[in-house]
């Protein structure tokens, strides 16, 4: 027999980028007393890695609990980036309802329609909470309306339409169901969630069905598989069935070693769980997402949808250029490998590939800024490597058209840059879908463009546009492959020769193009050391020293002056390399380099390729 379990709320707050659903967290679990008094608390603790803390955005879904007048409330932060999106599309199936979090300002964003469609997809109860009224152009009830017009857009059913507002602000703690009320603390929304967010349904009677929708990974421990009793009870020393909905052929016998329960930020060991509670169980070596933890004489898989598959890959391979391993603690093809294949551990949404060689691996995630990730974090931790240019991953239809990703994205830009924006887009085979003004004056484009019309424009939009421009972008499907069009108009820069570099060779290098090295930094022949001002590659010296001549003296190199280097970020560089050119990536460094380091076999491979 069904019952509900009045003890217990299992809530997901699902967001837009930077909408502040970690910093609503923090609130939460400081006002409900996870913390001691004197105890200091780093802001966004939620945000364990050094990636998430810096860039200020969360990448890995986390879990922590709260109690509130005597209900303990599980609580999933969710990342708001369309490249995470495989993360909140597993989580969400954990929990009963969600806080939708809309930014008082900025209003609907495109990552706000797509979390919440996939809330909505799942028939979960929906809290929209408006954050930031605080701003001194915030703009809540106008962002009333956008948010009830996306819920009609997306199809909610009446109930959902029909789902309470509060207004917030999470960093000054405080959250109210009228505007006109005084602002006190978080208490208006623990009691929404209480009134509002059913409580979670099962049979405890009945045989064990755990699914598993996270997975947690640590060296003591190995994998740690987390998920939502659905029925019966779980207990230290069962012996279940582990099970895959899409994989018939996945039917092992486990025993549940340990068993814990999510209090605060901690994990608390339990013997037993029941209907509704969110458990990590560890000691399954192969357990991963989607697969069911089942009891009883016929055990039974849950349905679980499929992960997004992914758009784009990479190839990542051994440094070989002639700097190589002097930088990184791990440069070898089998370092290499094993670090890929054990972030597929945790990362669902990743694939990694072997190639024809046992030098190079393909990688394959949701966007550029999933793969730039991992790259960050490899480098961090000591690796050395080298990475190719992002490329699309096509498809072919039943008549064998190709078939290429594709992306909506949404512009924000002021008006006198709108035309140049247009041009670009429109030069990338992006197809113009809406234009609308926002009450700031600056213009909103919507464009359909191929997510390969994408790569390497972020850079080119910002200058564009003086830093001024924002740009969303989310999956959109796949269609008939758009055509051809040219990616980099301007040419690279390489160094001639190996050496160290000179300020004279420097002075006359930067008449060329914009240079992306300073004086006495080590290069080698065939290395990319700026960007040309025309449409080809240039070859320069920049180790030439000047010849000493008996009626000058050396010190007149002094008075060249230099213009400081571009210093290219990760993703810079990502969207900066062309096909013929490689990241080379070092805990210290990051070089661009000709694939093919010689000069002379460059043209030649240069040559046989227009022949074909």
């Amino acid at each position: 027999m069904k019952i509900k379990r009045e003890d217990v709320r299992n809530v997901a707050i699902i967001a837009h980028v930077d909408h502040g659903k970690t910093t609503l967290v923090d609130q939460l679990l400081k006002q409900s007393g996870v913390f001691r008094e004197n105890q200091e608390v780093q802001e966004r603790v939620m945000d364990s890695n050094d990636i998430e803390r810096e860039r200020g955005i969360t990448i890995l879904s986390k879990n922590t609990a709260v109690h509130y007048k005597g209900v303990k409330i599980n609580i999933i932060d969710t990342p708001g980036h369309a490249d995470f999106g495989g993360e909140v599309e597993r989580v969400l199936k954990m929990v009963d309802g969600v806080i939708l979090l809309v930014d008082a300002f900025e209003g609907a964003m495109p990552q706000t329609k797509f979390v919440l469609k996939k809330a909505l997809e799942l028939s979960l109860h929906v809290i929209v909470c408006i954050n930031k009224i605080d701003r001194p152009e915030a703009r809540p009830k106008e962002v009333i309306d956008e948010v009830l017009e996306l819920l009609m857009d997306l199809e909610a059913s009446d109930e959902q339409l029909d789902c309470p507002f509060l207004y917030a602000s999470a960093k000054a703690g405080h959250a109210v169901l009228d505007l006109k009320d005084t602002p006190e603390n978080m208490a208006p929304l623990f009691d929404t969630i209480l009134k509002y967010i059913p409580a979670p349904e099962g049979d405890p009677e009945a045989d064990t069905q755990v699914l598993i929708s996270t997975i947690d990974y640590n060296e003591y421990v190995g994998r740690i598989g987390v998920g939502k009793v659905e029925n019966g009870t779980i207990a230290v020393n069962q012996e279940l069935m582990l099970l895959n909905h899409h994989d018939a052929s996945k039917h092992t016998r486990v025993k549940i070693s340990k068993l814990y329960e999510f209090d605060g930020l901690t994990k608390v060991e339990v013997r037993q769980a029941t209907v509704g509670s969110i458990v990590a169980i560890s000691g399954i070596t192969d357990i991963h997402i989607g697969d069911t933890l089942a009891g009883g004489d016929h055990p039974e898989a849950i349905p679980f949808q499929k992960i997004s598959e992914p758009t784009i890959a990479m190839n990542f391979m051994v440094n070989d250029s002639p700097l190589a391993g002097q930088e990184g603690k791990y440069v070898t093809s089998r370092h290499l490998r094993d670090r890929l294949y054990r972030e597929l551990n945790t990362d669902v949404s990743l694939r990694v590939e072997d190639t024809d060689t046992t030098e190079c691996f393909k990688v394959s995630g949701r966007g550029e800024l999933h793969l730039s990730v991992l790259i960050e974090n490899m480098r961090r931790e000591g690796y050395e490597f080298a990475v190719s240019k992002p490329e699309v991953l096509y498809k072919y239809d039943e008549r064998n058209r190709k078939l290429e990703p594709m992306e909506v994205a949404y512009v924000d830009v002021p008006e006198e840059f709108s035309g140049t924006i247009i041009q670009m887009l429109s030069e990338r085979k992006g197809e113009l879908a809406g234009m609308s003004t926002a009450s700031d004056g600056s213009i909103r484009l919507e464009f359909r463009i191929p997510s390969r019309g994408l790569i390497g424009f972020r850079g080119d939009f910002l200058t564009s546009t003086k830093g001024t421009g924002i740009i969303n972008t989310i999956f959109d499907g796949y269609s008939p492959y758009k055509g051809d069009f040219p990616y980099r108009k301007q040419g690279s820069l390489i160094a001639f020769e190996a050496g160290e570099t000179v300020t004279y060779g420097l002075f006359s290098a930067q008449e060329r193009g914009s240079l992306f090295v300073g004086p006495g930094e080590k290069v080698y022949a065939g290395m990319v050391i700026g960007q040309s001002g025309k449409g080809e590659d240039i070859e320069l010296n920049v180790c030439k020293t000047k010849h000493l001549t008996n009626t000058r003296s050396s010190n007149a190199d002094e008075a060249l002056k230099l213009t400081p280097p571009r210093i290219l970020s990760l993703e810079q560089c990502i969207e900066f390399i062309d096909w013929d050119e490689l990241l080379e990536v070092t805990p210290k460094s990051l070089r661009i380099r000709k694939r093919i380091l010689d000069a002379r076999d460059r043209k030649r491979a240069a040559f046989h390729n227009k022949q074909q």
